[in-house]
């Protein structure tokens, strides 16, 4: 990806200077609502930065403001208070530029809004780059289609591609051009669950080989875990967490954010003493975390056991209170079954 000095000609936003000493891009005091209600939803006073080179996910429940913060950074649409910048340059909005969204950047939605379902995929792809050098547009966009593993559908109508397939056509088409950052909308939400993981490898390969950032929102927590470097964790328009996602999953700074990534157990101190530990206020403890023990006497009785292959997603329940438990050793226990649960670790939280 050819590195700019500045910004170019139509995304320049007049009378603004390069801030130094900045992320690849910034969010300062991001404020975006939809009306003047007080319960209007909308983003509150967003500021993080996104590396370069690195693939950053967005997540949080539905009207938390994920879509509309990815909209924000390309610059579609135009923030109450706060700025984004990009390489130190404010990114335009859509009443500081002709066509909205930046140059340097590429979005791509889940519902394949700028593919010609009627072309093939070839022409779909090649369109985006001029006619000045035929060879090197033939190369440019046989190259794309390699890394996406879709040359072989070079000549299929789009209107006749699986929803996978589509997806991996719109994302050739986005980084035809080669943007420096490629923003996705859910971009796996179309893909059947044997094509996800290789559409994963692939774009983790394209960022490997060429310095691509990635920004995607997403709602599943697998496909964070897998792919993501970084997570921004968003919740009713604040920002709950950012940073590592390793770090987010092994270290949760809040119940949400450790619900959101692992499905978490949320407990009170009150709670403690069953899973024989002690935390003052509440604590949450990742399904993993927690071992069961075959104890007629146990506190807990398995109530729910879901066979996921090679592990069981188990519930065990004390009157009002559910613990979610990952049992390695598929059929050790019944639905039914008295048990003891011990927490192996967990992290207190504040909230």
């Amino acid at each position: 990806m050819a590195e700019q000095i500045g910004p170019s000609s139509c995304d320049f936003v007049p009378f603004d200077t390069q801030k130094q000493g900045l992320k690849y891009i910034a969010v300062s005091h991001l404020d975006k609502r939809f009306s003047d209600k007080p319960d209007s939803l909308g983003l509150v006073d967003l500021s993080f930065g996104i590396d370069q080179g690195k693939i950053t996910a967005i997540i949080g429940e539905s009207g938390s403001g994920k879509t509309t913060l990815l909209r924000l950074i390309y610059g579609l649409l135009k923030p109450d208070k706060g700025e984004i910048r990009f390489k130190g340059w404010k990114v335009p909005s859509p009443d500081e530029k002709l066509i909205p969204g930046h140059s340097d950047m590429r979005m791509v939605s889940q519902h394949f809004d700028d593919l010609n379902t009627y072309a093939n995929v070839w022409d779909n792809v090649a369109s985006r780059l001029s006619n000045t050098d035929l060879q090197e547009k033939h190369d440019k966009t046989e190259v794309v289609l390699k890394s996406l593993n879709i040359l072989q559908l070079a000549k299929q109508r789009v209107a006749d591609l699986s929803g996978g397939e589509k997806q991996r056509v719109a994302i050739a088409r986005a980084l035809i051009t080669g943007p420096e950052v490629l923003l996705m909308d859910e971009p796996f939400n179309q893909v059947d669950a044997s094509f996800r993981d290789h559409l994963q490898h692939d774009i983790r390969n394209i960022v490997e080989n060429t310095g691509l950032t990635v920004l995607m929102v997403s709602h599943d927590p697998t496909e964070v875990l897998a792919l993501a470097d970084e997570v921004l964790v968003l919740k009713a328009g604040k920002l709950m967490a950012n940073g590592k996602t390793v770090d987010i999953y092994h270290q949760p700074p809040n119940s949400y954010s450790a619900t959101l990534l692992a499905k978490s157990n949320c407990l009170g101190g009150k709670d403690a003493l069953l899973l024989g530990a002690v935390w003052k206020n509440k604590a949450v403890i990742h399904p993993e975390w927690i071992s069961l023990f075959d104890d007629a006497e146990g506190e807990f009785q398995v109530s729910e056991i879901l066979f996921k292959g090679f592990f069981e997603e188990i519930t065990v329940q004390k009157g009002p209170l559910f613990l979610r438990v990952t049992n390695k050793q598929p059929g050790k226990f019944s639905k039914g079954q008295r048990v003891r649960a011990i927490a192996d670790h967990f992290v207190e939280v504040e909230d």
